[in-house]
């Protein structure tokens, strides 16, 4: 299926490694030209040098921390110098601490607000000028299933994406009109550096994968295929959505 995505002008954040990266990789196979931005520049520009050589697409590498406002605009600057315009933007950043209710201090609370939230919020309006005088556009927002089903321990994630999918709903409705799309992805349990972190033993990692009914982890060209769909022409009609990809971990109707 041709995706229609040549020529377009895509933006991936915390795209060095994980799911960031396969998404890069796949909007890169595409045809798309991809902007990666991640923290560690090292591995970012081997990431985009990958990428580049992979596919043959276009790749610019701009070290960001999401939480810096100023590494946002610095980003979207020079993707409009570099290719002219913004088409897409996934947003994207590491998941927040672990811990209970008890545990987390307000340090805490305020700097998941900033590192999952407050840069959604930030990257979303820099980019909307660009897609709003272009009248298209697709917004995708890397989310997690904790949004919807808590995940015991993580009341900083539960929490915190759940606000994403509010700001997401009422903005579709707000931009509709100018043929932008806004969509969240729900993710489940790939195999990634944070599960790894989360779920060190190899017992414990057995566990989570047995409670997921297709009995396996994630794979991340599997999650690229999926923002790529929600990228292109084909997916113009969805928008204000929340999709799960998680093997059908989550067992609610909703």
């Amino acid at each position: 299926m041709n995706l229609g995505l040549k020529g377009k002008t895509a933006i991936v954040m915390a795209a060095s490694k994980g799911l960031g990266k396969a998404t890069a990789l796949t909007l890169a196979q595409e045809g798309a030209s991809v902007v990666i931005g991640a923290r560690d520049k090292k591995t970012l520009e081997e990431t985009a040098q990958e990428i580049r050589s992979e596919t043959g697409s276009k790749v610019l590498a701009v070290q960001t921390d999401v939480t810096n406002l100023k590494n946002l605009k610095t980003i979207t600057t020079k993707t409009v110098d570099e290719f002219g315009t913004i088409n897409i933007l996934v947003n994207n950043a590491g998941g927040p601490l672990a811990g209970t209710f008890e545990d987390i201090t307000d340090e805490q609370w305020q700097k998941a607000f900033e590192l999952n939230l407050l840069s959604t919020i930030r990257m979303t309006r820099l980019v909307l000028p660009y897609m709003k005088n272009a009248k298209s556009g697709r917004i995708i927002n890397m989310v997690s299933i904790s949004a919807k089903q808590p995940v015991e321990n993580l009341i900083l994630s539960n929490s915190i994406r759940a606000g994403v999918l509010g700001m997401a709903k009422t903005l579709s409705d707000e931009i509709a009109p100018d043929n932008i799309t806004v969509n969240n992805i729900l993710t489940g349990n790939f195999l990634t550096d944070r599960i790894k972190h989360l779920y060190s033993s190899k017992e414990a990692l057995n566990k989570m994968t047995n409670n997921i009914p297709l009995k396996r982890l994630g794979k991340p060209e599997e999650f690229g295929a999926l923002v790529a769909f929600l990228a292109s022409q084909q997916a113009a009609f969805i928008t204000g959505t929340s999709i799960q990809i998680d093997g059908g971990l989550n067992r609610s109707l909703l």
